[in-house]
């Protein structure tokens, strides 16, 4: 791992019990062996919890910065991990079906939440894995594959793609909030082709579904249906697993207002 903090700046980092690692802003993100990575912290004393936010396609790390406020204010790190450069030099995500020769995912992110948990204070048994359109598909797919990778799970307007996971292909239950937009064009609720078939974003609903079987929830209906703000809140709470959601608004592919503070009140609440 390249050498980043002087000795001074471990020192100071000692004496005053939180992080002061030279690394985490846009202009000198942090390094791990399969990436980088931005983070901010709390002025309090850590641990912290933290939400480990994946970015949509062709942005980057910076993006979980500008919804940090919020986070930062309750007292969670917000750590955003960059994807890598494809073909056409946009930062990107190794998703389904994945390139042998890619990049893995799961292995990077695992080094960034050792990263920021020796170096930012970050609690690594208290992280939220968040992700906004394709970050939200990665997330999704991470829950599937590897429930115990994070606590709980916060798709944003991605999830799997066609063809969905089996029912019985998920690993385990989790916790998981997805949000998606009424309008969303680009990521369209029921999913669209993208790129002349290179793809084909999958059905939210069905997501649901396959959420409901691998937590084995009782019944089809929710279990509470509340209107929250600008949000549609569909909750299943009687599950043998995590309790899983999905709250709706009327907008589009954008992080919708209030995101943050809906998702650290939904994760608190976890039992």
């Amino acid at each position: 791992m390249p050498v980043r903090r002087t000795f001074l700046a471990a020192i100071a980092a000692l004496v005053s019990g939180n992080s002061a690692a030279a690394c985490g802003s846009f202009e000198e993100p942090c390094e791990v062996a399969l990436g980088t990575y931005v983070v901010a912290t709390p002025e309090t004393p850590g641990p912290h919890p933290a939400v480990l936010f994946l970015h949509g396609y062709a942005a980057g790390g910076y993006v979980a910065l500008s919804i940090g406020e919020p986070i930062l204010a309750r007292g969670y790190a917000v750590i955003g991990p960059r994807g890598l450069d494809d073909e056409n030099g946009l930062a990107s995500w190794n998703l389904p079906p994945r390139d042998p020769e890619g990049r893995d995912e799961a292995a990077f992110l695992r080094q960034v939440i050792e990263d920021a948990e020796n170096f930012h204070g970050v609690d690594p048994a208290q992280v939220i894995l968040a992700g906004h359109s394709f970050g939200g598909a990665l997330t999704s797919y991470l829950a599937c594959e590897d429930p115990d990778f994070a606590r709980a799970y916060a798709p944003l307007a991605g999830s799997f793609r066609r063809p969905h996971p089996p029912l019985d292909a998920c690993a385990g239950p989790v916790s998981l909030l997805h949000t998606h937009g009424w309008a969303d064009e680009r990521v369209p609720i029921e999913g669209r082709s993208v790129r002349d078939g290179a793809f084909v974003q999958g059905d939210v609903f069905y997501a649901m579904q396959i959420w409901r079987e691998v937590n084995r929830c009782t019944g089809l209906k929710p279990d509470s249906i509340e209107v929250e703000d600008i949000y549609l809140r569909r909750s299943w709470k009687t599950c043998a697993g995590g309790p899983i959601e999905i709250a709706l608004h009327s907008g589009g592919h954008e992080i919708p207002a209030g995101w943050a503070d809906m998702v650290l009140d939904w994760y608190e609440a976890l039992p």
